[in-house]
């Protein structure tokens, strides 16, 4: 038997990561059994649609790596695979229940079962439909429908007995049938509920395995009544533990929790993210931590999902995609940071040096502007950041050094890191001081800061020969001042 998977999401906003993890699982599953992995889009609650949401979701899953064997945009000989594009074909199948009595039309109002509810619940009682419009013969049914009253379709469930169905991780769950309402499967406006068209569509489709959230697993047993009532093979169930924020909550947007492509924004790398939310409520077995797409897949397993929640731990994800940002070459690094340069407007300077500079520094991209700021304009600083204790300078020592350092470095022929580095060691060794001595007071008097990701020479190669000498005479006029 061919695996076949699909990834359902819901056009509501953005691909959270719970959203990316789900997706990641089934793809990592359905790649490890040479499987067909779908993307289809559940659509049916119109009310919650976000418009442009769905070209989101395909933006996320492509920019994660996870590329789709059938889908809305490339097809597939099971479509269409927008679940609103499919409405045509769920009445009948709601029909067809009707007529075997596992379901039934029903023509109560929203103030009816308002009414209702409000009376059961009066009485300390749990509201659940109550089947009111199960009573009615065919022939009053028949006059409703010829009359045009408004009516939805629901699925007729055993007032007793059980439903059981068996997960991969979860193992054998039985629940009583009395705990289970008669839930909607076509609503007014004809489209089905999302549980209704879930197991339509799954069986037309083919699935043969479900990967999904365990919010699911109180209405699995409903869906296996209606595989059950169509005499249907059921999908092998997986349900996932959801991803947490700590240990109380869920991820949630408004929260202010990142979406995968806030962290994306942020200037996280995309292979990082994927890496990390793999190992979200996922064991490879051993020790490793980093892997390549194929090598997650080669290394997947159910075996080694979790039964418990898991935390998402923002301060670990961004500890990793530091350790990608070390591990990238200099042109991918440099490639990564062109647009975090444009933002900071040191994009013409030299990039080499930017790169060997900030590559060991920089831990996610959005932080770089800030780190770099001083480049594109000197800040207002005090003497007292001319102070070290080590290198035993202060503003006095500063206000003697920088002349000396701003005469070396106007008589240089050429401004280049190896010609400015090889002037002020040279310069140190004839004033038989340490090295550090120069070139503290100098970065200080050029950048500003006490504490700069480049060094002295590279700020000095990296701002030019003309505002690094008019930066240090500007330095020293307030010194001197």
């Amino acid at each position: 038997m061919q695996v076949r998977t699909r990834f359902a999401p819901s056009p509501t906003g953005y691909l959270h990561l719970g959203g990316l993890r789900t997706a990641l699982y089934t793809y990592l599953f359905t790649r490890k059994n040479h499987g067909v992995y779908i993307l289809r889009i559940e659509d049916t609650d119109q009310e919650r649609l976000v418009e442009g949401a769905t070209e989101k979701i395909y933006r996320s899953l492509r920019l994660a790596g996870l590329d789709w064997d059938e889908g809305p945009d490339v097809g597939g000989p099971v479509g269409p695979y927008i679940q609103t594009e499919r409405r045509d074909m769920y009445l009948p199948y709601a029909q067809e229940l009707v007529r075997k009595g596992k379901a039934y039309y029903c023509f109560c109002t929203k103030e009816e079962l308002a009414e209702r509810r409000a009376a059961c619940e009066a009485e300390g009682k749990t509201w659940k439909y109550d089947k009111h419009c199960c009573s009615l013969t065919p022939e009053e049914v028949q006059a409703k429908l010829d009359a045009g009253v408004p009516y939805v379709i629901r699925q007729n469930v055993p007032e007793s007995g059980e439903a059981s169905f068996d997960d991969v991780l979860y193992g054998h769950i039985t629940v009583d049938c009395s705990e289970l309402d008669d839930n909607v499967l076509i609503k007014q406006d004809g489209l089905p509920t999302y549980n209704f068209a879930n197991v339509i569509d799954d069986h037309t489709m083919g699935i043969t395995h479900v990967l999904r959230g365990n919010e699911y697993l109180s209405s699995t047993p409903k869906y296996n009544l209606l595989y059950d009532a169509f005499g249907w093979e059921k999908p092998v169930y997986i349900h996932l533990t959801p991803v947490m924020a700590d240990a109380t909550r869920k991820l949630s947007k408004r929260y202010g929790d990142p979406s995968f492509e806030d962290l994306l924004e942020e200037g996280y790398l995309k292979e990082a993210v994927v890496n990390y939310i793999s190992l979200v409520g996922w064991n490879p077995g051993d020790n490793r931590e980093f892997f390549t797409m194929d090598e997650l897949i080669e290394a997947f397993s159910l075996e080694g999902l979790s039964k418990s929640p898991a935390i998402f731990d923002k301060e670990k994800c961004r500890w990793m995609n530091a350790e990608y940002i070390r591990r990238m070459t200099p042109e991918a690094f440099d490639e990564a940071a062109g647009p975090w340069y444009e933002k900071a407007g040191i994009a013409h300077m030299d990039r080499a040096i930017l790169a060997k500079c900030l590559q060991p520094r920089v831990e996610v991209f959005s932080e770089l502007p800030a780190m770099v700021d001083f480049l594109t304009e000197m800040p207002e600083f005090s003497d007292e950041l001319y102070f070290s204790k080590k290198m035993k300078t202060n503003a006095e020592t500063a206000r003697e050094d920088l002349p000396v350092i701003l005469d070396t470095l106007e008589k240089l022929p050429a401004w280049n890191e190896e010609s400015v580095h090889d002037a002020l060691i040279n310069l140190a060794q004839s004033q038989n001081k340490k090295n550090g001595v120069i070139m503290w007071p100098l970065r200080i008097a050029i950048s500003g800061k006490a504490v700069t990701p480049c060094g002295a020479v590279e700020i000095a190669v990296l701002l030019g020969r003309d505002e690094t000498l008019a930066r240090i005479r500007r330095s020293l006029a307030a010194l001197e001042a």
